[in-house]
């Protein structure tokens, strides 16, 4: 199978059908007709193996992932996803490993109306590259820098999941609990981007981003880019039963401050605005947590009953150690 026939048969005609573009794969590159009255949002994520999954890992997951991390990105800034491109650089053409990653990343376009409009095909060691573009109403994008002092901060879901499913996966931990080592696993596996609630939360949340590389390392960034300090209260960190079965209550928190493979989403939203906000999170039975403030400090205080508290992780960084080794 050379490269065209690899092309024509598993990435031609991937994810939705949208009457939006007007030349998609096959040709030099694509053609896209953005709605009037919005801004274009792109996004870029690289997974590499051994680096942001494991060796070995199942190809649907990869491909799922592959797309979640980048949704997750547009999610953050309450956009519409609407097309991908795809470069791919394989060890060598398997076609069971390319059905796995092919069904993996298409059933979660299709999910969110998202059509695979070109790429790129490459041999080499196992890379996977999606760009994400979307679209949001003109001026209205939810931004890092947009919080203001006294603005709720707040977080999706449940923190750490994926952080104990990657030690599950990795051989670093055993679970008893079966159930619970699933809920686990699928937590990393087959992470949940927050595209919904990120379109509910623009005009209401005053900043978002998502959680790519853990509450730690990412709150000091949103805080940063608006000239802001935080106070958390670490003991509010929403974290779920399989969560607590994995681990003592010191290495729970420790997954839902460092992991960031969950890729929940962090707002500040003015305190008037947060019961609105969580409301609205009800109705696409998602739970939203505070967690603390928005203050006009530089620096993140994390507090653990009324006591200040030194977290013992750290957010994921390429170039530096990280408080884990795989992440994104």
């Amino acid at each position: 199978m050379d490269e065209f026939e690899l092309i024509r048969r598993y990435f031609a005609r991937m994810g939705a059908d949208r009457a939006d573009v007007d030349l998609g794969v096959g040709d030099d590159a694509a053609l896209l007709r953005v709605p009037e009255g919005t801004d274009l949002v792109a996004a870029v994520d690289t997974l590499v193996e051994g680096r942001h999954f494991p060796a070995g890992a199942d190809a649907r997951s990869i491909g799922h992932r592959a797309l979640a991390v980048n949704l997750s990105d547009i999610a953050a800034m309450g956009a519409a996803p609407a097309w991908a491109t795809l470069a791919l650089t394989l060890p060598e053409a398997d076609p069971g490993w390319l059905d796995g990653f092919a069904r993996g990343l298409g059933e979660l376009a299709c999910a969110h109306g998202v059509a695979l409009v070109g790429g790129d095909t490459t041999a080499g060691p196992l890379t996977i590259s999606v760009q994400i573009l979307g679209h949001v109403p003109r001026g209205s994008a939810l931004r890092r820098g947009g919080g203001r002092a006294g603005d709720v901060l707040a977080v999706t879901g449940t923190l750490g999941d994926a952080g104990a499913g990657l030690a599950l996966a990795t051989g670093a931990l055993e679970l008893k609990d079966p159930a619970a080592a699933r809920d686990l696993l699928e937590r990393f596996e087959y992470p949940t981007p927050r595209v919904e609630f990120g379109i509910a939360a623009r005009g209401i949340a005053s900043a978002a981003m998502d959680i790519s590389d853990g509450l730690v390392g990412d709150l000091p960034k949103l805080a940063a880019a608006g000239g802001l300090g935080a106070a958390v209260d670490v003991e509010r960190l929403p974290m779920s039963g399989a969560l607590r079965a994995a681990g003592d209550a010191q290495q729970a928190r420790s997954w839902a401050l460092g992991a960031g493979d969950d890729y929940e989403l962090l707002v500040a939203v003015p305190p008037e605005r947060f019961g609105e906000l969580a409301a609205r999170a009800e109705q696409l039975n998602l739970t939203l947590t505070a967690i603390g403030e928005l203050n006009r400090g530089n620096a993140v205080k994390w507090m653990l009953h009324g006591a200040e508290f030194t977290p013992a992780v750290h957010g994921f960084d390429h170039f530096r150690r990280a408080s884990t080794q795989i992440t994104v």
